[in-house]
């Protein structure tokens, strides 16, 4: 598509925002949507979404990939068509299961806006370094409490034996680990071994151990 090729060689989509935790300048899909309308002439530009479980079947390109878990993605397509042609490029953005400060509304709006701009990346050929979209750094945890402490060396238990050859669990990085992906401590004590279960999940145990000395 020839509108394609030259939107790809004029485009200059500035990195307007600014993430104040890493020190560095980086663009939203905003600014990419911004940056493209002056160039699109003649050519339509849609972006769409579309919500997957993680257990779908999830079309990438020219493949088919199972997934198997509970967990929920965005995928968001952007779409250029001109005298009859489109051309098409799609990307994936995982929710969070929990991100602290957001709604349920604002987590799906997030992963939207991540997977829009990454879709917009690929049709135009737009090389992103150093971007982390527009997560700011956590704030210091809560102090863990006597009821947290409890549940949370009950998980630390429930661990052990998932501990990969050569490495130790650290009890800090576990703590460390639970409140950045949960916004919060455990304190109920029952959900112990579903908290160690989604743990291992979630791929937590290169981050919760260190190497043995």
């Amino acid at each position: 598509m020839k509108i394609l090729n030259q939107i790809q060689q004029k485009l200059k989509a500035p990195k307007g925002q600014f993430n104040s935790f890493g020190k560095y300048k980086y663009r939203s899909c905003e600014d990419i949507v911004e940056a493209v309308k002056p160039l699109l002439g003649q050519a339509v530009l849609t972006l769409s979404d579309e919500i997957l479980h993680f257990g779908d079947t999830i079309p990438i390109t020219n493949e088919e990939k199972t997934q198997t878990g509970d967990r929920y993605y965005v995928k968001a397509t952007a779409r250029l068509s001109c005298d009859g042609e489109t051309v098409e490029a799609s990307a994936l953005a995982r929710e969070p299961m929990f991100q602290k400060g957001m709604n349920d509304s604002q987590i799906t709006g997030s992963a939207s806006s991540y997977a829009r701009k990454y879709a917009l990346n690929g049709l135009f050929c737009i090389d992103d370094t150093k971007d982390a979209d527009t997560m700011e750094g956590p704030p210091d945890p809560p102090r863990v409490t006597a009821k947290n402490k409890e549940v949370i060396e009950a998980v630390f238990d429930r661990l052990l034996d998932s501990v990969p050859d050569g490495r130790v669990l650290a009890y800090d990085k576990l703590v460390a680990f639970l409140y950045a992906k949960r916004g919060h401590y455990p304190s109920d004590i029952s959900k112990a071994g579903v908290i160690a279960a989604w743990v291992i999940t979630e791929k937590g145990m290169n981050a919760i151990t260190k190497e043995k000395e």
